[in-house]
């Protein structure tokens, strides 16, 4: 097989891996409200439907960063769509809220293997001048994930079956695994040995700051099992900062957090991924209790907003490589705090399509703008070998993010709105969306801090490998 042949199908199997891990989180969304009457799910089941899929995939996404440049990427890899195609069954399968709870932590096992994984394994193949291109069809195939979901989950809801949102996922995953094994070159990153502790300590201290606000909206932000959550995160996450100064073979280089365009690409997507997906949250509710949609009708109408990063992310990819990376997060970020606060502002009873349906495609071409080109600005900050660890704490803080996303809004809609009428859920939608709109204006701030084109450069490399020797020391 020609080296051109081989990249290619590394960039069609990876970015597959990347669109099963999306599909997945829109496909459940678009199903709460179902799901809510066919297992009895409360508001409380209806959030760990999403939140337990989250919470497990920021938790172990270092961990499948750091065992992929340990025993293999390619390996890893199959083996995180293997866990993720049998969660998939499994969920599939379950009979009660608690049962598809569980199976949906299993799929967030599997996906922490497989998205660190997918971007590790497209910037190994690609050249410098066309990895941008090839990150951005890599942001292109996850927003078709996103733009399918809902139309997807649409019309299997009402066509068939609730299950079959994940039944979907076996046969994709099955072939999948047996052409990347089959067609994908295995490599290995620069650090011969796990860096245990560190593991422990990031997986803990990213669960405990993660299981605070996915349980604030049930016990309250102020209770004691919230506090002590995220107080137990922040002392972890210190912990592991500290250990990361003096480990022999620290699992992340702390030396990258003061490169600028690592450190701002890194708040911006913590910062968008709580926007995004808290308003991802409502939005597919929105359609169905407060405009009463059905399902597929639903998803046919979410599709301008989602499908705008299957359209506009690769072109962004393409463009950073000339202009840089600063100005599509800055343009993103502002047009997607611009479109969800015109949909705040737009949201009252009898409103129709035509009303929402601009501030949606505003908000989903600034989605797309920014989510590849900080994937890019991460993995173009750092020495080639150190993409898998780059890509990691990246997808990592966007999972986080997603979880935070979810618990904030969910938090402010209980706070003011409910499930009992049209009117009763917009009194908690405008507010709650008013908030993520909010989070995505104040990921302006790092935006505009970043490098105008931030590259490693030979001078940066330089200057970072002496910082990493003395830390390792």
């Amino acid at each position: 097989m020609t080296r051109s042949a081989r990249t290619g199908w590394t960039l069609a199997l990876a970015s597959l891996g990347v669109f099963l891990t999306s599909l997945d989180v829109v496909v459940v969304a678009t199903a709460l409200p179902v799901l809510r009457g066919r297992l009895g799910a409360s508001l409380a089941d209806l959030e760990w439907t999403i939140n337990a899929y989250n919470l497990a995939f920021a938790c172990l996404i270092p961990t499948g960063a750091a065992l992929g440049d340990r025993l293999g990427r390619r390996r890893v890899y199959v083996a995180g769509l293997g866990v993720f195609t049998a969660a998939s069954a499994a969920a599939a399968l379950s009979q009660s809220a608690g049962e598809l709870i569980a199976a949906r932590v299993a799929q967030g096992v599997g996906a922490a293997l497989v998205l660190p994984l997918t971007l590790t394994l497209i910037s190994a193949a690609f050249p410098a001048d066309k990895k941008g291109a090839a990150i951005g069809i890599w942001g292109g195939v996850s927003g078709l994930g996103v733009a399918a979901g809902p139309l997807v989950g649409g019309a299997i809801l009402q066509g068939i079956s609730w299950q079959w949102i994940f039944w979907v996922n076996v046969p994709v995953g099955l072939v999948v695994m047996a052409l990347t094994t089959l067609l994908v070159r295995e490599s290995r990153g620069p650090r011969p040995h796990l860096d245990v502790v560190g593991l422990l300590l990031a997986g803990s201290g990213l669960f405990a700051l993660t299981w605070g606000p996915v349980r604030a909206p049930e016990a309250g932000w102020g209770s004691v099992q919230v506090v002590v959550a995220l107080i137990a995160g922040v002392v972890l996450l210190s912990a592991f900062v500290a250990w990361e100064r003096r480990a022999a073979h620290p699992m992340v280089p702390l030396a990258y957090f003061r490169n600028r365009a690592f450190a701002t690409a890194n708040v911006v997507i913590f910062c968008q991924l709580i926007s995004l997906l808290g308003s991802l949250f409502l939005i597919t509710q929105l359609f169905q209790i407060a405009l009463g949609y059905s399902p597929l009708q639903a998803g046919l109408r979410i599709l301008p907003w989602t499908a705008m990063p299957m359209l506009v992310a690769p072109v962004a990819g393409a463009l950073a490589d000339r202009v840089g990376f600063r100005p599509f997060m800055l343009g993103g970020l502002v047009l997607q705090a611009a479109g969800l606060g015109w949909l705040a502002a737009v949201a009252s009873p009898g409103i129709g399509y035509g009303s929402v349906v601009l501030p949606l495609i505003v908000a989903g071409v600034g989605i797309a703008m920014c989510f590849p080109t900080v994937a890019g600005a991460v993995v173009s900050a750092v020495p080639a070998e150190d993409v898998g660890t780059a890509a990691g704490v990246n997808n990592a803080l966007r999972e986080v993010g997603g979880v935070f996303g979810v618990a904030i809004v969910a938090a402010v809609f209980a706070g003011s709105g409910h499930y009992g009428s049209p009117q009763g859920f917009l009194d908690g939608f405008v507010p709650a969306e008013w908030v993520a709109a909010a989070v995505a204006a104040a990921g302006v701030i790092a935006a505009w801090l970043a490098p105008g084109k931030p590259r490693m450069q030979p001078d940066v490399a330089a200057e970072v490998e002496p910082a990493l020797a003395l830390e390792a020391e």
